[in-house]
């Protein structure tokens, strides 16, 4: 027999909705910025990903859970608007290397400078808060 499970106490759960309502409206504020510049909030999310270090399709796929046919899809609807390109891994030529350009990462800049909840809940917190939070933030994603 299986052994019951441990129902979460009530500030956990707490928490857990807390964490939840940041998230959300993150997300809607992420799909807003990326609409102003006719993305869609998987555009964005991959344009931002590439825009920390050119990727293979497989390696994105996975970043953004996802099968490697969608992200075929959208790099070839960024590529055909400018925001990125193909090419080829230094370390394995017969691999493909999604990377921002110049442009992309113009809007990878506008769409964080644009992510005012990001910031606004944050700005009310010392600077110590704000490292506790990150540091508990890491904490808990190392978990």
């Amino acid at each position: 027999m299986a052994a019951p499970k441990n129902h979460p106490d009530a500030l956990t759960l707490e928490v857990v909705g807390l964490i939840g309502s940041v998230v959300a409206r993150y997300h809607e504020e992420y799909e807003e910025a990326a609409a102003e510049h006719a993305l869609t909030g998987a555009q964005a999310r991959l344009l931002s990903l590439l825009a920390l270090e050119p990727l293979p399709m497989r390696r994105l796929a996975r970043k953004l859970k996802c099968e490697p046919s969608n992200v075929t899809g959208i790099v070839d609807r960024l590529e055909a608007r400018g925001l990125v390109e193909r090419r080829p891994d230094p370390d394995d030529r017969r691999v493909k290397l999604a990377a921002p350009t110049d442009e992309g990462l113009r809007i990878v800049r506008d769409l964080r400078d644009s992510l005012d909840f990001a910031r606004e809940p944050l700005s009310a917190l010392s600077r110590a808060e704000r490292e506790a939070l990150r540091d508990l933030l890491v904490r808990m994603l190392a978990a």
